[in-house]
């Protein structure tokens, strides 16, 4: 009897899937269909198999909130990763004036100089003066995929993440819908025909790589907009704050029925990027494994101890089964797939340099560390030969390098993107409950 009834759900939710990828399914009204619930409308094509992919929706969950998520969290308030050195007052490069904020909630608290470790301080001046001397053979620019601040620059300052988190400020209307608009009418492959910006599977006439690169970024802004619905200002009265979960706003971005059907596909992008993301922390674990690699911050036992962390970390991302497989990029002709590697970068690239353009500092902070993160795992996946070449000694000159910078925002971004994944299952649970 039980497995009759499991077999017509299935069925059943084969044929709503139908329904619902040709627009066809009518919106019941009673409590008890699955078609009229909030959860439903927001996740109804959030499961089974991703586009591009060998994975599933549902081997991502597991994975993400069972075994990765909680070491990540661990690791990312060590000292190590929550001290982001970042030039928060560079200019846009775009457009000649832009409004910044003057909301509290935009506000960014950077350290004063007797909150950050000596020995991040130390480290990393001698770590940038050395990366110069290594690499004055090799430009790493070449290799980078986006754009990174000069760490020695008087306006670059250290903030600590844990004390800026990224939630709701506020920050809404045209100029924020100017820096995404811009993002994708100008900065992502698109076929010319695409008359708005914001549909992420608009682009499924392009090639896979230009295919992906939209999708990367459709499943960034997903991401940024979990954030902002998890960790929403819900009370400002005099004596406190209160933050958590906005149905509402949730809802008003990925609610099929208010996006038009696009809410579930953004969604399925995030599962997307983090597949990305969680591929290039598999391919970096040689560079991390290397006695002579430290997370120095001047304290021996602290820094032993996080290693190791971010060693078990590293293995058990390398443990998925069910990885992206990069090679299936930049195949066929050799110049064509030359030119759209250098394309693609370049393009990334772009949209590193807009994020000086958000007018929100602590959406600006976020944004520059999220974009840097994805455009050194893009950088990774590229960099296989190079990683694989690492020299075990000590003194050799290393083939593949990354800095502090690059390695905070890498494991930050990636943090970023597995808090949206985990925070699904809460919302899930939360619009159950909505009709």
């Amino acid at each position: 009897m039980h497995f009759m009834q499991h077999r017509r759900r299935i069925a059943m939710d084969f044929i709503v899937k139908v329904l619902l990828l040709l627009g066809v399914f009518p919106l019941y009204h009673s409590t008890d269909s699955v078609l009229s619930t909030a959860s439903h409308r927001c996740f109804c094509q959030v499961t089974g198999h991703l586009d591009d992919c060998t994975c599933d929706v549902e081997s991502i969950d597991a994975f993400n909130n069972k075994q990765l998520f909680p070491k990540l969290q661990k690791l990312l308030e060590s000292d190590y990763f929550r001290f982001y050195k970042v030039n928060l007052n560079k200019p846009c490069p775009f457009w000649a004036e832009i409004s910044l904020c003057g909301l509290k909630n935009c506000a960014v608290n950077p350290c004063k100089p007797n909150e950050v470790p000596e020995g991040i301080k130390s480290n990393s001046f001698k770590e940038t003066r050395q990366a110069v001397l290594d690499w004055n053979r090799h430009d790493d620019a070449e290799d980078r995929f986006c754009v990174i601040d000069d760490e020695e620059c008087p306006d670059s300052q250290y903030v600590d993440l844990l004390l800026n988190p990224e939630r709701f400020t506020g920050y809404k209307g045209p100029e924020a819908w100017q820096i995404w608009n811009s993002i994708y009418e100008e900065n992502c492959f698109k076929p010319y025909t695409v008359k708005r910006p914001l549909n992420p599977l608009s682009a499924y006439s392009l090639c896979v790589e230009k295919r992906a690169f939209f999708r990367l970024v459709s499943g960034l802004h997903a991401s940024i907009n979990v954030h902002l619905s998890a960790r929403y200002l819900l009370d400002d009265n005099w004596f406190e704050k209160k933050w958590g979960h906005n149905i509402t706003e949730f809802q008003q971005r990925f609610d099929a029925d208010l996006t038009k059907g696009e809410g579930p596909k953004r969604l399925r992008n995030l599962y997307f990027l983090y597949l990305i993301e969680l591929r290039a922390l598999s391919k970096v674990l040689p560079f991390f494994d290397r006695p002579s690699f430290q997370l120095y911050t001047g304290q021996p036992a602290e820094d032993q101890k996080n290693k190791e962390l971010l060693l078990e970390l590293l293995h058990v991302a390398k443990s998925f089964p069910l990885h992206f497989d990069e090679a299936s990029l930049f195949t066929g002709n050799k110049e064509e797939a030359a030119k759209l590697k250098e394309d693609f970068k370049l393009t990334f690239r772009n949209i590193s340099r807009i994020m000086d353009c958000v007018g929100c500092f602590k959406c600006r902070l976020w944004g520059k560390l999220q974009t840097q993160g994805l455009g050194t795992a893009l950088k990774i996946l590229f960099s296989e030969r190079q990683i694989e070449a690492l020299p075990k000694s000590k003194g050799s000159l290393p083939s593949f390098q990354l800095t502090r910078q690059e390695i905070v925002a890498l494991f930050n971004a990636f943090g970023r993107i597995s808090t949206s994944i985990r925070e699904l299952e809460n919302f899930r649970s939360l619009l159950s409950k909505v009709h």
